[in-house]
């Protein structure tokens, strides 16, 4: 059975949408990093997350729009 991570509590009230830069995605949500490589972006830490939206990343990973739309709902948790 895997481990679940801990859920670590957003500090930042700011909204993560689909124009939001990856790396700021992960200073606003603490689970960021955990949700987005769960979704299968193991490459949070690349140097193209510096530069590309989560919709950019998402769908460098083959997602479609619902399925981005449902990765921010629970980037926003």
């Amino acid at each position: 059975m895997k481990k679940k991570t801990p859920i670590k509590k957003i500090k930042n009230k700011k909204t993560i949408t689909k124009n939001t830069n990856i790396m700021e995605a992960l200073e606003i949500n603490p689970n960021a990093a955990d949700i987005l490589m769960q979704a299968g972006m193991g490459c949070v830490g690349c140097m193209m997350a510096q530069f590309e939206t989560i919709e950019q990343g998402l769908k460098t990973h083959g997602f479609n729009k619902k399925e981005i739309e449902d990765t921010i709902k629970r980037l926003n948790k």
